[in-house]
């Protein structure tokens, strides 16, 4: 019976991985890295609105009546 290498969880907050892997990926594509910039502004602009007014840009997305 032979031993099997055990796998380690990836955990949420131990992204060092990820972000190596996803560095590589950038620097080999331009557009990937374009669109990571235009995520990342869009990404602000939501905790900007959320900073300001989180009530407000909540009720944008609950339906009233449960619907």
């Amino acid at each position: 019976m032979s031993a099997q290498p055990q796998k380690q969880p990836n955990r949420p907050g131990d992204d060092q991985n990820d972000d190596a892997a996803a560095a590589g990926q950038l620097r080999g594509n331009p557009q990937s890295a374009e669109r990571a910039q235009e995520l990342d502004s869009l990404l602000d602009e939501i905790d900007t609105v959320l900073e300001t007014n989180a009530e407000e840009f909540v009720k944008g997305f609950v339906q009233k009546g449960g619907q």
